[in-house]
Parts: C-alpha cells; structure tokens; sequence
C-alpha cells in the first residue's frame, strides 16, 4: 500500500464558521492571536486558576488513571479552604500524588445532616468549599445530591469542575448509539426488584448504561436478555485502568460469558442499544385493529390508538380510518 500523501488543511477563519466578526469571546482571541498572553491567561491556557470564589465546587477526579486529572480541578483542590471526600483514605492517595494537603473530611452516606450543616456554616462563613467522590464526578452514583440541593436552596453558589466519568467512557467505548441515552445507575440486587426496574425501562428509545459489581453482572446480564430481547450490549470494566476491557456482543452471548468465566474484577458499566425497530404493520392488521377500534371510538380516536398501538404513522392510521368508516 502507497503512503497516503500529505495535504495542506484547509484554512477556516471564524468568520467563515459562521462567528461574529467582532466580539468578547475570550477563546476567540486566544484563536486570532496565539502570541497574546493575556487571552491565553483568560481562558487558563497558561497560568493558574484564579483564587476561587466562595461556594461549593463539584470537582470530578480520575476513575483510574491519576493522569485524568484536570490542571483546574489541581488547582481547586490545593486552594480551597476545606475538601470533602466520600473516603477521605481514597482521596489521600489522589492528593498526596499531586502534593496536595488541604483540610480533608468526610462526606459520604452515612455522615447525614451533621456534615451538611457543617459544609453550609462554612460557606456561611465565605469559606470555598470542594467536593468529591472517591472516583468520577460526584453526585453521579455516588454522594452529593442533598448537599447541593441545600447548598443552592440557601443561596449559595455551586461550582462544576468536570473531568473523568466512568458513565461518558463506558458510552463513548461501547460501539452503540450516543446521540439519546439514558443513565439508571445500579439496579437493585434482589431479582423481582431488578426485573421489575428492567421492564420499567424497557420500551425507551435510548441506549440504557447500567452500573453493576461482578458478582451480579451474569444474573443482571440475563435479566436484561429475557427484559430487551436480543439487544447488542457491552460490558466495560476497569476503565483507565492496566486491565481495561470492553466486551461487545448481544445481552445473552454476554450472560453467557460471564456465567461461564465467573466474576470479573473491578468497577463495571454496561452499555445496552435501544429497543430493536420493530417490522411495518401491513395494511392487513392496520385495517383490522381500527375495524374493531371503530365500533368504540370516533375517527380520530381510533387513529389515535392505532398509532400508538401498532407505531404507525397518525396520517396513516387516520387515512385508513377515514376509508373503513364510509365503507361501514
């Protein structure tokens, strides 16, 4: 095979993207003029965030890799006057990696209004305050919910830091739709209770991400096999990680595995695709559902629930409907 042969990229200019000609967008004169420092400085491209500000910052940190770290979560981390940690022992490891010694404490499940009521008398006091997760971006799965609600409802301002996500780099990895999906999280762990929330998902037209721990992952996988069919899916695990693995292939080759090889190890998401398009109602069962919905319903009614029914068309439904009522 010949080596493909290099080409000048074609030269954009805002303006031609479609961007005012004139404007304060910081980024914009970072663009037009790389040398000048002071854009780069606006947009942190080259010093350190400012101080921050009273409030609550929601700072996402690495899910495995300790180089998944954002330079502006860094520098949240090593200037805000107090840093709650989900494990405050997980957390020291994060930090003593980056030289990082702020007041460290813990917010987590268990810690309850005891620890709310602290973190909002500190903000009370101008104080600027970062929370995080022991993986991830908080509040995603993890602690943080009840802290911002009351944080926001007293007034208080709440920062996001964003970065790392095991949700995002499992849909990114797994081969399946991303422009609808919908996160549910960890199912429960008793069985009526997981089918019953695997149904309740069931007809969303999205891909579904699920988290899950290994000992459950063969039972959860054949759940959603008898739940969704004959979906494509994939199993990420160790995301970031030495042992990464995504594992694609349909709900019950999956189960299957799993059953067979045992327990994975490590953190795990699975990717399930949307619901399979179900084939075109033939003018042979449109006719007959609206012949019987007719001798109950209007016209338009009928239509109505045919399309619903049957996922027709409402013009479809309607024509058909219209012809079997003046040849009644």
């Amino acid at each position: 095979m010949k080596a493909a042969r290099l080409k000048a990229a074609p030269s954009f200019s805002l303006e031609t993207l479609g961007a005012p000609a004139i404007g304060d967008d910081d980024c914009r004169s970072v663009m037009t003029n790389p040398s000048d420092p002071s854009g780069r400085d606006r947009i942190g491209a080259r010093s350190p965030s400012p101080p921050p500000e009273a409030g609550l910052y929601v700072v996402a940190t690495p899910i495995g890799n300790l180089r998944d770290i954002t330079l502006r979560a860094l520098d949240i981390l090593g200037s805000v006057h107090r840093v709650y940690a989900e494990d405050t022992r997980v957390t020291r490891k994060l930090l003593d990696a980056y030289g990082l010694k702020p007041k460290l404490a813990a917010y987590h499940d268990h810690s309850g209004e005891g620890a709310r009521d602290e973190i909002l008398a500190a903000l009370a006091g101008g104080e600027s305050v970062a929370l995080i997760s022991d993986a991830g971006t908080p509040l995603i799965s993890d602690p943080g919910f009840k802290l911002v609600r009351a944080a926001a409802e007293a007034g208080y301002r709440v920062f996001p830091v964003p970065g790392a996500s095991a949700l995002l780099a499992g849909l990114v990895t797994a081969a399946l739709p991303t422009d609808r999906f919908l996160f549910a999280g960890f199912l429960p762990s008793k069985a009526n209770a997981r089918r019953e929330a695997l149904q309740a998902v069931s007809a969303i037209d999205a891909t579904l991400v699920f988290y899950e721990t290994g000992p459950r992952l063969a039972e959860s996988l054949a759940d959603m096999a008898a739940a969704f069919g004959a979906r494509q899916a994939a199993v990420a695990r160790e995301l970031t990680k030495m042992f990464e693995e995504t594992r694609r292939a349909t709900l019950d080759a999956l189960a299957a595995h799993y059953a067979e090889d045992g327990a994975p190890k490590g953190e795990i998401v699975v990717v399930v695709a949307p619901p399979l398009e179900a084939p075109e109602t033939s003018d042979e069962s449109l006719d007959a559902y609206l012949v019987d919905a007719l001798m109950r319903l209007s016209v338009k009614e009928a239509a109505q629930a045919a399309a619903a029914e049957l996922r027709v068309s409402r013009n479809r439904a309607y024509a058909r409907a219209l012809v079997l009522k003046g040849g009644a």
